[in-house]
């Protein structure tokens, strides 16, 4: 049976104390940029893993977070877990991952499970059906940090990482604007989430910096799924005036809308453009490929997870008095779905 390497065995080869190999592999300030690179190249060399669990037992702090996501089936949320990984790896802690599945029940129950697991910390996006936080708000009153990303609380004063929601919204808008289209709707989703209330926000501005009349008649409020974008397109098409394009608050409701679209044979994106928000996987796959906003989802993940690990290992883990708000650009895609003089 091969032995195991630990960091009393890097610290022999470097000739160095075992506290100081110990504080370079968890990034310690004390510890000189030198000195760390040169203990995390020798682990890498000698594939050492740390001992979690002996780590926990010996500081008194879990190298485990809980991260909660709302949905497994979209690309969106596994590519932050991803980001989320990388860097929980290289800090040396451990994810416990738990789905929603955009219940507030299961989501109750989420956190219940990684109180039970004592996590170190948790990261989390909000499920849409959610309307009461106070399973949120009861994690501060127990120490444990938590940081939210993608969907957050807008009176809820806790560290997040978002992208910028509202300029993201009105860039879309404003390029649908800008290419052609005079009466542009928007499938909206739960305005007791932050991000989709800047969303909504987003395209409104857009509208009134354009001198664009703002209608409430196109305001379509749903789930934001692909059938919430099929009977998006039946609403619309019921008004008086029909609209001639659509921003949807996500990808999966743009998707419902071509759908719909594409089932009363109307022509995209000469008569009709659509733009949703995510840049899910599927978008340039599809036929006309959907322009979108990119949320940098993998650097969400890495943002959110460091944030939270200094927190953790800071011993600062009271959220009342920590209140960091990290947004990140959002990246406008153009594809065919918006682009008027495309020949498809």
């Amino acid at each position: 049976m091969l032995k195991s390497i630990t960091i009393h065995d890097i610290a022999r080869l470097l000739k160095v104390s075992t506290s100081t190999v110990s504080r370079a592999l968890n990034e310690s300030s004390d510890i000189s940029a030198k000195t760390i690179t040169l203990v995390k190249k020798k682990a890498k060399e000698l594939n050492y893993q740390p001992n979690s669990i002996a780590t926990s037992l010996r500081t008194g702090k879990s190298h485990t977070i809980g991260v909660m996501i709302p949905s497994a089936q979209t690309n969106f949320f596994g590519s932050v877990v991803r980001g989320i990984e990388m860097i929980a790896s290289r800090k040396g802690f451990n994810v416990l991952l738990y789905h929603s599945d955009e219940s507030t029940q299961l989501e109750k129950k989420g956190i219940e499970v990684f109180i039970k697991a004592n996590v170190g910390g948790i990261l989390a996006s909000i499920a849409k059906e959610t309307t009461n936080f106070s399973h949120f708000k009861e994690l501060s009153n127990r120490a444990i940090p938590l940081v939210l990303f993608d969907r957050t609380i807008t009176d809820f004063k806790v560290p997040t990482v978002v992208i910028d929601d509202y300029k993201g919204a009105f860039n879309a808008t404003e390029h649908l604007i800008n290419v052609g289209y005079k009466r542009i709707a928007h499938v909206s989703g739960p305005q007791q989430l932050s991000n989709f209330k800047n969303r909504l926000q987003g395209y409104l501005a857009a509208l009134r910096a354009n001198k664009i009349t703002i209608d409430k008649k196109l305001i379509y409020s749903g789930d934001l799924s692909i059938q919430c974008g099929i009977e998006s397109v039946e609403y619309f098409f019921g008004l008086k005036k029909i609209p001639d394009a659509v921003f949807a608050a996500e990808d999966y409701s743009a998707l419902g809308v071509i759908k719909g679209l594409k089932e009363r044979k109307v022509n995209m994106p000469k008569d009709f453009g659509v733009i949703g928000f995510a840049n899910e996987m599927f978008g340039e796959h599809i036929s006309p490929s959907l322009s979108t906003v990119d949320q940098k989802t993998e650097e969400m993940g890495k943002t959110a997870a460091d944030l939270l690990i200094k927190m953790i290992n800071s011993g600062k883990i009271d959220t009342r008095k920590k209140n960091q708000y990290i947004i990140l650009e959002p990246l406008l895609k153009k594809r065919e779905s918006t682009a008027i003089n495309v020949s498809l």
